[in-house]
């Protein structure tokens, strides 16, 4: 039932359903009950193609069952849910309202930067078909209109909770995320996550991906989930295009100390070697004004994002023309687009207690590595023969035993030449130093399995 004290609240959208926004308050009950039959039936529509999605997840040494929430795309099984649901993911299964057991679950796509992710369900020959709901059209989604959250916070399956569109477009300053997102009111809890957004009409209008704070929770328009499903499920990936800058905001505090008052962009704080935009003569203090003819606009962190996201849904190879300033004159550059490096690191865990994982340009940036040969160490597992040996997370593995390593594969192939139980040698750099650390391994190594796995939600 709604509740008397969101009756006031409430009251407008009632009385609009109704066709009678203009007549006395004598009517607000027959308005309010005409509403809450509405989130009922749609509630009701739409619940059974929700489902719960239970996934054991390993990080570092540790595994965990993290529960989170999915939507049935399809009659045959399957299922769209955030990334961060199964990322890591050793096993998931999935419980389907209204139907015994748990299916197993594949992962056949996921995409960090906008996270989603799409399942296939193990679904059985007489297995009945699977409930879909009506995907709707983000675009023409209105600030102030009324919509439901459906998922299952804390476990809670087929929990409903009505709210309404707070704000559309939304840059959330976070690591590799490129989604405009929809901010709502609608609870999204932990569990919630890859829940729809659906509004009155019963049309998802969004995937849920986080909550920040009660009533503050970020949805993925439906749109981007659509076409990110479709290259999931046709090519298991997503291609992306590549400039290879990093920006800060051109604000009016730098605007004013460069005599450039007039002036709106982002500005390049770095490029990398070998880039696109480093070929195309792009340099660092350059103020980007314009992007294929659309003009750029960034004061705050957050305001990057738009930028990134034009230069991501290019074409790969695509040439584009961007506009900018340098040293206060207007200037013109053609560029090629590249495609986009590895955004998650491919990693290999060992036997003897530590993890590492390639050397991306993000990983040599943000760690300030003196190189970007060898693996970089990400885990050590305390008490393992590697932190006997003395290796630290953040070291850079350079050699092992006689052999150089400039990537994770020589990685593999070094540590696959190592013959049991007899000690090895690593190199590492630490900073400017090298060390030099002797791995001696045990008869027994480290049973991870020990590590009882917890629960969490997204």
């Amino acid at each position: 039932m709604i509740r008397p004290s969101t009756a006031i609240r409430l009251l407008p959208v009632a009385l609009s359903l109704l066709g009678c926004a203009g007549l006395p308050s004598a009517f607000a009950s027959d308005a309010l009950d005409a509403l809450q039959a509405r989130v009922i039936d749609v509630g009701e529509r739409v619940t059974p193609s929700v489902v719960h999605i239970e996934a054991v997840v390993k990080l570092n040494n540790r595994r965990n069952m993290v529960t989170g929430s999915g939507l049935l795309l399809d009659a045959n099984g399957t299922v769209l849910t955030n990334e961060h649901v199964v990322d890591r993911a050793q096993k998931v299964s999935v419980i389907v309202p209204g139907r015994p057991g748990r299916y197993q679950a594949e992962v056949i796509g996921a995409d960090k930067q906008t996270d989603l992710a799409v399942l296939r369900l193990e679904k059985q020959p007489d297995d009945a078909p699977f409930p879909v709901a009506e995907l709707g059209d983000s675009e023409g989604v209105r600030v102030g209109e009324w919509v439901i959250a459906i998922g299952n916070p804390y476990g809670l399956d087929g929990t409903v909770s009505l709210g309404i569109v707070s704000a559309k477009g939304r840059d959330l300053n976070a690591v590799n995320l490129l989604n405009d997102f929809i901010q709502t009111d609608a609870m999204i809890d932990r569990g919630s996550s890859g829940g729809p957004l659906v509004d009155l009409r019963g049309r998802v209008i969004g995937i849920n991906s986080r909550g920040q704070g009660r009533g503050i929770g970020f949805t993925i328009p439906i749109n981007t989930a659509k076409q990110v499903a479709a290259d999931l499920i046709a090519y298991g990936g997503i291609a992306r295009s590549y400039l290879g800058v990093s920006l800060q905001p051109f604000d009016r505090e730098l605007a004013r100390y460069w005599n450039i008052p007039n002036v709106e962009g982002v500005v390049v704080a770095g490029v990398v070697d070998p880039s696109p935009a480093g070929t195309a003569g792009i340099r660092v203090g350059d103020i980007l004004t314009h992007f294929e003819g659309e003009a750029l606009r960034a004061e705050k962190d957050e305001d990057v994002g738009r930028f990134q996201r034009l230069v991501a849904l290019a074409p790969v190879g695509k040439a584009v023309e961007i506009g900018l300033i340098r040293k206060r004159e207007p200037r013109t550059l053609k560029v090629t687009l590249g495609p986009q490096p590895r955004v998650v690191p491919d990693e290999e865990e060992t036997d003897f207690g530590f993890i590492v994982q390639e050397v991306t340009e993000k990983t040599f940036r943000s760690q300030r590595l003196s190189s970007r040969d060898g693996v970089f160490v990400s885990f050590v597992e305390r008490g393992s023969e590697a932190a006997e040996a003395g290796m630290n997370p953040g070291d850079l593995v350079q050699w092992v035993d006689d052999r150089n390593i400039n990537d994770i594969e020589s990685f593999r192939s070094a540590m696959a030449a190592i013959q049991a139980g007899v000690p090895f040698l690593v190199r590492a750099r630490r900073g400017l130093d090298t060390r030099f650390l002797l791995v001696v391994p045990r008869e027994t190594s480290p049973v991870e399995s020990a590590n009882r796995p917890g629960t969490t939600g997204d």
